[in-house]
């Protein structure tokens, strides 16, 4: 039995009567482990038969995974095949309802889980901006979004009230996945019950306050916000509903497709019925850890903003080198309209200015222009489907662990830059001579 806050325990008995004796004993069972089929780069054939997976209800392509599997050590998973994510955890970015060419931002965005649903959602259409205020947790994001090879997301290291400053009126859909004192994680996280306390739920609440505040700024007429916590107190979820409701009246939260337990009614609430259409994950009611989100959804009229593109800044010599290269190498051509020095870039469609942002990826990192010659990235392979691309080497499982791990592979193929590729899922780049494919897989991440 995990020791729990005695404050913690005493506020859960007081919220749920009756259930709290089961939801105490959720605790001593075993955590569910899940994974969600990146549909950007697979139909999920291969993970299906691969590993022993079960359906996770709110989730068309979540599953559940055995306690004696490992897809975190399989070539699978550092194709991009699918992200390993906590099953509660999915029901929140399919409520945004995201639809193909929206433009949407994951405001709390590290370390990628819901974004890259959202990308999934979006099917390299629109623009996806994903938002991190930590650096180090901004570094973590945009490495998982170049693993599901993501093509139209910008990855930002900014707070929440600079990017309101610049981004006013232009995103149709925006997640809030706020930080909270992280209750729903004591089951699965054992630190989180260490750092737990009553004065940091209080604390949580203000910023989480303070954070959709800027969310509404940035939102379009008519736009939804999705607020979600991974907590289980009233102060950081029905709370921090209720208040927002009396702020912004324009607001109204809508029901989820998929029908979870209802949000608590708070004392003095104005919004009590309204309350009961926000949405609580509990671990002895359903199988995932502990969850809440408000689908809140704008009613009202708004002016439309118009607001300044980011334009293109390339120069003619590395456009040719690149278009030069893609001519040989690629079946369908790709716009190069951005570079940072060397480095360029293929922005998402309408990226707003992004200058004096903090810019962690400026879209699809193409690769580098080195001496008059083009060097393609691997985020360039992650993103790139077989049939994009001339050349392709299909490998084995064994062969695949062995060019992940660096190592060399003979090849009579055609000369060229090849993408290899496992079951279709491309893995990264290598060079073949004619009799050898010369390894191009990054070092840094070489296993």
């Amino acid at each position: 039995m995990l020791d729990l806050p005695k404050e913690f325990s005493a506020r859960m008995k007081s919220m749920l009567n009756g259930d709290f004796d089961a939801f105490i004993a959720s605790f001593d069972k075993d955590k569910f482990q899940g994974l969600r089929i990146n549909t950007l780069k697979t139909d999920g054939a291969i993970v299906k038969k691969t590993f022993s997976l079960r359906p996770v209800e709110w989730c068309e392509q979540g599953y559940y995974f055995g306690s004696d599997e490992r897809p975190g050590k399989s070539v699978l998973h550092e194709g991009g095949a699918y992200y390993i994510q906590e099953p509660s955890a999915m029901s929140v970015a399919e409520n945004l309802d995201v639809q193909e060419g929206e433009s949407v931002l994951d405001l709390c965005a590290a370390p990628g889980g819901k974004s890259t649903q959202i990308a999934c959602a979006l099917n390299s259409t629109g623009l996806l901006v994903a938002n991190e205020i930590v650096p180090s947790r901004a570094k973590i994001l945009a490495q998982n979004i170049e693993r599901m090879g993501i093509r139209n997301c910008i990855v930002l290291n900014e707070s929440p009230k600079s990017l309101a400053e610049r981004f006013v009126g232009i995103f149709d859909k925006i997640l809030v996945d706020a930080p909270c004192s992280g209750e729903g994680m004591f089951r699965k996280n054992s630190l989180a019950i260490d750092e737990w306390s009553q004065e940091g739920v209080k604390l949580c609440k203000i910023r989480q306050l303070d954070i959709l505040d800027e969310a509404v700024k940035m939102l379009k007429s008519g736009g939804r916000i999705v607020y979600s916590t991974c907590t289980f107190s009233k102060e950081e979820n029905e709370e921090v509903v209720d208040e927002f409701l009396n702020k912004y009246p324009d607001f109204e939260v809508l029901q989820s497709k998929y029908k979870f337990c209802n949000g608590f009614p708070i004392d003095g609430g104005e919004h009590n019925d309204t309350l009961a259409l926000t949405n609580r994950i509990f671990p002895h009611k359903f199988d995932g850890e502990g969850h809440f989100f408000a689908i809140l959804q704008h009613k009202g009229k708004r002016e439309d903003i118009k607001y300044s593109l980011q334009a293109a800044k390339i120069s003619g010599a590395q456009i040719k080198i690149f278009n030069d290269w893609q001519k040989e190498n690629l079946t369908e051509d790709i716009v190069a309209d951005l570079s940072f020095g060397d480095n360029l870039y293929a922005m998402p469609k309408g990226t707003p200015q992004l200058d004096r942002l903090k810019v962690e990826r400026a879209g699809l990192h193409l690769g580098i222009v080195k001496k008059n010659r083009f060097e393609p990235s691997h985020s360039l392979a992650l993103a790139l489907k077989p049939s994009q691309v001339k050349r392709i080497l299909d490998l084995s499982e064994e062969d695949t662990t062995k060019f992940i791990g660096g190592q060399t592979l003979p090849s009579d193929g055609e000369k060229g830059w090849t993408l290899m590729t496992y079951g279709g899922i491309s893995v990264g780049w290598s060079k073949c001579d004619g009799s050898y494919a010369k390894n191009h897989y990054p070092k840094g991440i070489r296993k």
